[in-house]
């Protein structure tokens, strides 16, 4: 079993899911600074100073809190400023990852049409392509 295990551990797709987990962590914690550091204020800036991860709606009247921390210790809030941020982080990220992929997409049809000139290359002279 053991033996089974470590041909599992490290079979190449494994270890590529890990790196990628890895990088993809990282990758949302520069997502997370971007749009908490960056965009964020910007549009707190045009929108007068707004602040929406402290953005909420009291589910109880017990709380009467101005801040999100606050407020959750009092009782049940909405906490639909935090979502809104939530959110902007996915469609950055989302955005990001359509751009790789795209990307990477024209580069393998690049690479494929090189490689039929090439053979028609190859054909054309009577030789094989490789």
């Amino acid at each position: 079993m053991l033996e089974d295990f470590k041909k599992f551990a490290l079979r190449g797709n494994v270890v590529d899911l890990a790196v990628g987990v890895i990088i993809g962590a990282a990758f949302g914690a520069i997502v997370n600074s971007l749009v908490g550091d960056i965009i964020m204020p910007i549009v707190g800036a045009i929108t007068g100073g707004l602040d929406f991860s402290n953005y909420f709606t009291a589910l109880s009247s017990k709380v009467n809190a101005t801040a999100l921390a606050d407020a959750k210790k009092q009782g049940a809030v909405l906490a639909w400023g935090n979502f809104l941020t939530i959110v902007i982080n996915f469609l950055i990220i989302a955005f990001v990852l359509f751009l790789a992929i795209r990307g990477l997409a024209q580069l393998q049809k690049t690479e494929a049409a090189k490689q039929a000139g090439r053979a028609a290359k190859a054909v054309a002279r009577g030789g094989v392509a490789h």
